[in-house]
């Protein structure tokens, strides 16, 4: 248990407190001031719906050891020690790693940020270390695994105290590297505030989250931020067929910057290493590819199909390789590698005549790169239907954009709810048809519904593509989460079509 004083000798923003009652044992440190127990130390961190300053009473009446807040209120008990710093969010993150011991530091920490890809390459980064001998935890889009146990997440990175929580966990088990996937989110609100990464990964960027940044360029620059956090010894992994990535590495010197692609890579990839693979099969049941590096050719095998699959395995690789991995033992444990739930998760029918592929793709270019890679596979005669919905409360703008997509590059195509959240349903699909130019589809809210009426109109070698959900097991509707899989509900109907 951590006391006070060091948690505040280990605060670098601290700029003053009110009360020197600092040599007492503290039980947790927080921002919710729900979760405030006696002993806690309470951040007051200022959100965009509430601001955690107007919960200081109720954690003092909690029986809160400390406040921390960045203006003080009219009147201090003197119960509690008051700590006055200029930015909470990064005091929150500083305190939390005091607290936890330091854990961060104990773990060599790999980042993977972008707008798709990112856990299906985190993913495979956590099985190859793990085949590897390191033993790596995973902390990304819906949950922290640490060895066989699995911790249910809510946001893809954490705040900052159930982040070094979960690094401390890691640290118990024995870990000594943790994979996760960084938001944008939570570089921009400094989540990851005082991590230093051994490696940063970078996939792609497409318009997503404009809710939050107002501009592409702002999302980009917030993306960026994590390659500024690399340790002394770190290195950047691009994807280099981005028009991105040279952006991202900024001034890293050359030899700090692995440059990935499935072409030959853009001209500033001249003087980094370069990891180049070129396909030469592909199905819906995987991708074989030969990677050029360091002088060497390997033969990678993706159990997964898509060019972005094979770019999401191959930046694994090159990380391997930059962290001293034997090439031969990284492409091993890449190919064994768990299948990922809810990216490119293949279900097939009871006589194997047709196959539904569940997965994530909830912007317009995730599913555009679905839609391309199932028509490349799809056999000669055969068709490529489509089940998707926009989430409620989300970047309005793509929602025509992803209707567009579906009516070009689908043969059916069956709109139908996501997550509408606070929004009406129907509201919701309006707006994705305005982008269909009266294209022929269906359209049925009940997301249950749609599936079924697809399945029912699959024949012999067709594909169906359940788009926008992917891993998650619910769906929610007016502020309420109800139990829904999409593949659960493929299964029983590919069941009942026997």
């Amino acid at each position: 248990m951590a006391r006070l004083d060091d948690l505040i000798a280990g605060l670098g923003s601290l700029i003053g407190y009110r009360r020197e009652a600092i040599a007492q044992s503290v039980t947790g440190v927080t921002c919710d001031s729900r979760a405030v127990a006696p002993g806690s130390v309470f951040v007051a961190v200022r959100g965009f719906s509430t601001d955690g300053h107007r919960y200081i009473d109720a954690a003092v009446n909690a029986g809160a050891a400390a406040i921390v807040c960045e203006e003080l209120p009219a009147e201090c008990s003197d119960a509690v020690c008051w700590l006055l710093v200029p930015d909470a969010r990064k005091a929150l993150a500083e305190l939390a790693k005091v607290f936890y011991g330091n854990a961060s530091e104990q773990l060599m920490i790999i980042g993977v940020t972008g707008t798709n890809g990112k856990t299906t390459t985190s993913r495979l980064i956590t099985s190859m270390l793990n085949a590897s001998g390191i033993s790596a935890g995973y902390i990304g889009t819906g949950l922290c695994r640490i060895g066989s146990r699995d911790i249910p997440l809510e946001r893809t990175t954490p705040e900052s105290n159930g982040l070094h929580a979960l690094f401390r966990e890691m640290v118990d088990a024995g870990c000594r590297a943790a994979v996760m996937e960084v938001s944008s989110h939570a570089l921009v609100l400094d989540r990851v505030h005082g991590l230093r990464f051994r490696a940063a990964v970078f996939t792609n960027l497409t318009p997503e989250h404009l809710d939050f940044h107002p501009t592409m360029q702002e999302y980009a620059e917030a993306k960026r931020l994590l390659f500024d956090r690399l340790d002394d010894e770190g290195f950047a992994v691009v994807n280099a067929d981005d028009p991105q990535a040279e952006f991202m590495i900024g001034n890293l010197s050359p030899n700090r910057i692995f440059c990935c692609s499935t072409g030959g890579g853009a001209s500033f990839c001249d003087s980094a290493q370069r990891f180049v693979a070129s396909i030469s099969e592909m199905s819906v049941e995987g991708s074989k590819a030969e990677v050029s590096f360091r002088d060497r050719t390997m033969t990678m095998n993706v159990p997964l199909p898509g060019t972005y699959n094979v770019m999401n395995m191959l930046e694994a690789f090159a990380v391997g390789v930059g962290l001293g991995i034997d090439p031969e033992i990284a492409l091993r444990g890449l190919t064994n590698a768990d299948s990922v739930a809810g990216r490119m998760e293949r279900i097939w029918s009871a006589d194997r005549r047709c196959c539904a592929i569940v997965d994530y793709a909830h912007t317009p270019d995730a599913l555009s790169k679905a839609l391309e890679t199932l028509r490349a596979v799809t056999p000669e005669g055969s068709k490529l239907a489509v089940v998707f919905g926009c989430g409620g409360n989300r970047d309005r703008l793509k929602r025509p954009e992803m209707g567009r997509i579906a009516a070009e590059l689908a043969d059916r195509v069956i709109l139908t709810s996501d997550n509408p959240r606070d929004e009406e349903p129907e509201a919701i699909l309006d707006e994705v048809e305005a982008g269909m130019a009266g294209r022929a589809h269906l359209r049925i809210a009940d997301r249950a519904e749609a599936i079924r009426k697809a399945v029912e109109g699959l024949g012999e070698g067709d594909i169906l593509l359940v788009a926008g959900k992917g891993h998650e097991e619910y769906q929610e509707i007016k502020g309420v989460k109800r139990h829904f899989s999409d593949r659960e509900r493929l299964e029983e109907c590919f069941a009942r079509s026997k």
